[in-house]
């Protein structure tokens, strides 16, 4: 099952006038669409990417109610049920809304990077995040020497940041 549009909808209604939320997830889907596609991932490789950069931050609602904090620990730890509570209503298949949850739970967690669809996710929200925190240039170089591993989000930082 492919329907991102679906998700889209479910995740705007989660947030309802959560604006800078439901802008983030789209952003980052964005990217990740573009990178996966020019990374030629494969069909269920592209889904598992896309539907997980569209629920990345869900577990931020909970984080903030529990923790009163967005803090990256706290979305990894509180996402995967959200995103379990989602996908479940949506018809997603349970092997499938575990790939996705892992993802969500391990987002902020760079040392443990063992697939193209996790790379991609991680290098997506950056591109989103650097911009949205006012990263400097240094940050910018940092995050590309430290994170960046697809030609295609290598490009794209480097387009957007360094006019290359």
């Amino acid at each position: 099952m492919n329907n991102t549009g679906k998700v889209i909808e479910a995740m705007i209604e989660y947030y309802g006038t959560d604006l800078r939320r439901i802008n983030h997830f789209l952003k980052v889907f964005s990217f990740a669409k573009t990178i996966g596609e020019g990374e030629s991932l494969d069909k269920d490789s592209q889904t598992l990417l896309e539907v997980s950069a569209i629920v990345h931050d869900i577990g931020i609602k909970q984080s903030e109610l529990k923790y009163n904090s967005s803090a990256g620990k706290y979305q990894e730890i509180e996402g995967p049920a959200e995103a379990e509570k989602l996908l479940s209503k949506l018809g997603y298949d349970s092997d499938f809304i575990e790939k996705v949850c892992y993802l969500v739970g391990h987002h902020h967690t760079y040392s443990q990077i063992d697939s193209m669809p996790y790379q991609i996710l991680v290098e997506a929200d950056f591109l989103v995040n650097l911009f949205e925190d006012g990263a400097s240039i240094e940050a910018v170089k940092k995050a590309e020497e430290k994170t960046f591993r697809t030609p295609t989000g290598i490009k794209l930082l480097k387009k957007m940041y360094f006019g290359e």
